[in-house]
């Protein structure tokens, strides 16, 4: 594979942004198996956006040559008061089931804990305080955002440690690649500002496209920028179910929180239905059938993305076929997922713990 079949792979849709392709086609260039990694907090169930889209991307990353990681954040889980700060809980959810939903979603690649990471590490610590240092307290608090917080909520001191800390694993990795979700963007922007003044690597930044919600975007100040504060607040939230269609919903389930999904007739932007369309229908696919009855025209396929916007925006396609076609998608990208957890008991712990 030469570095442009390379660089389709890292580029393709959710990808929204490399910093910079240049930096990237050199590193290809100069690295068969570049080292990359993507960190997850350990929360709730896994859902579209947090294994699908993070997995379509670490498998087309992988296809690419590179040596992908996920990296378990349990410690950073912790600082965010994840599971409510059950420290036992995370490491048996980071272990029982992100792990290895991530293993078997993306087969070959390499899963890390952040414990594990720091345990015995002194050096860590000691480049902790050292990029600490590089920064003053208010680029610290621009990056909170990170973590889904800001300066109207009332923090300890640990979540102060968080972006620092962030930063400093990428070091600790000696990581080529950092990739996340556009939501992530400003952690990255400051290492790769901070890094050469400390010496270290400077790594290529990637980010995905965040997936919507199934609900209206709305903005809710997490961020002086209300794109990306948009952007995150309307992403697909594990706190807010009927928002979320999560990996383990039957089709049922799925179809019934799609059909209740803010879907305006004739609008593409910030439409969630037609995301998941584009991110992750017309990912794994080259055609995309729209299922209806032939009085209202019978089925249509779309052999591309573009194909179906335009329709869509110009009413040929109404939102319930939409809808009902993107549910069987769905369905179908979930199931052997599904079918891995069936009758796991830590699908049921975490279940019954989520409840209020």
């Amino acid at each position: 594979m030469d570095i442009e079949e390379k660089m389709q792979l890292v580029l393709k849709p959710p990808t929204e942004e490399v910093v910079t392709e240049q930096d990237l086609r050199a590193l290809f260039a100069a690295e068969a198996h570049p080292r990359h990694y993507i960190g997850l907090e350990v929360s709730g169930l896994l859902h579209l956006g947090s294994l699908i889209i993070n997995g379509f991307k670490v498998n087309d990353f992988m296809r690419s040559g590179m040596r992908c990681t996920v990296f378990l954040a349990d410690w950073h889980s912790y600082i965010n008061n994840k599971w409510g700060g059950d420290w036992e809980m995370i490491k048996r959810v980071a272990h029982d089931y992100y792990a290895d939903a991530f293993r078997f979603f993306c087969p070959g690649v390499e899963i890390r804990y952040g414990s594990e990471l720091y345990q015995g590490d002194m050096k860590y610590w000691e480049d902790v305080v050292r990029f600490s240092k590089e920064i003053s307290l208010e680029r610290d608090v621009r990056c909170l955002t990170i973590m889904g917080r800001s300066t109207k909520d009332k923090l300890d001191v640990a979540q102060y440690l968080y972006p620092p800390m962030q930063a400093t694993d990428i070091h600790a990795m000696d990581l080529d690649v950092v990739h996340a979700g556009m939501d992530q963007r400003k952690v990255h922007m400051l290492v790769r500002e901070v890094f050469p003044s400390l010496r270290w690597k400077k790594p290529v930044a990637i980010h995905h496209h965040i997936l919507a919600g199934l609900q209206e975007p709305k903005s809710l100040g997490l961020d002086e920028n209300p794109e990306a504060d948009r952007t995150v607040s309307s992403k697909m939230s594990k706190s807010k179910p009927d928002s979320a269609i999560f990996i383990h919903d039957s089709g049922p389930e799925i179809l019934r929180k799609i059909g209740k999904a803010w879907c305006p007739e004739k609008v593409t932007q910030g439409n969630p239905i037609m995301e998941y369309a584009k991110y992750i229908v017309f990912h794994e696919k080259s055609g995309f059938t729209i299922e209806r009855p032939d009085k209202f025209g019978g089925n249509v396929t779309f052999e591309s993305y573009r194909q179906l916007e335009q329709s869509y925006a110009e009413g040929k396609v109404h939102p319930s076929d939409l809808k009902r076609s993107v549910a069987r998608e769905l369905d179908t990208v979930l199931d052997p997922v599904r079918r891995h957890f069936e009758g796991r008991k830590i699908l049921q712990d975490i279940t019954s713990e989520m409840r209020p």
